[in-house]
């Protein structure tokens, strides 16, 4: 039987020194559960604990288990994104959605991806897996598996292993 979100995301809490945030757990009980009840009692919760950190994460927002996020405040993801597993997202980060031209629409990011902090991703872009996206950086182009990406507009240097060290203690869906 596959783990559930909150304890794949727990997975990358433990031995960290850190607890998983308040919102973060409430967001994912809401994931995980099927009673539409319960799932309303743990939005509302998720609602006002993550207004304390002014995170806006819908919690129809397809993210995969293994989200890490660290220094929890700020942080913006768009409805429509996608955010695959074993994911960091950090202070300020903005995922979001362009409403015209040819990139109208939400990100999708792929497994294994840091995101430093007040990075921008923004558009109907994807980011491939094991991408490393420094601090500070505007991403509005399709990235590729094993790269490294920083400034504006955004420069992408290839890197086997561009996460290494960064994403710590990933959750093991084998």
């Amino acid at each position: 039987m596959k783990d559930s979100l909150f304890k794949q995301d727990s997975a990358r809490y433990a031995n960290s020194g850190k607890h998983m945030p308040l919102f973060q757990k409430l967001l994912r009980k809401s994931q995980d559960t099927d009673c539409k009840l319960l799932n309303l009692f743990y939005r509302v919760l998720y609602f006002y604990s993550a207004q304390k950190h002014h995170i806006e994460i819908f919690s129809s927002t397809k993210i995969g288990g293994g989200l890490y996020i660290g220094h929890a405040y700020g942080i913006t993801v768009n409805e429509n994104a996608s955010i695959g597993t074993n994911c960091n997202l950090h202070k300020g980060v903005t995922i979001g959605q362009e409403n015209r031209g040819p990139r109208a629409g939400a990100p999708t990011i792929g497994n294994n991806v840091w995101i430093g902090i007040n990075a921008s991703i923004v558009g109907k872009i994807t980011v491939g897996n094991d991408v490393l996206i420094a601090p500070n950086s505007y991403v509005n182009c399709d990235i590729p598996d094993h790269s490294v990406v920083f400034g504006n507009p955004c420069i992408i240097k290839h890197r086997d292993n561009a996460t290494q060290d960064y994403i710590n203690r990933p959750y093991d869906f084998g």
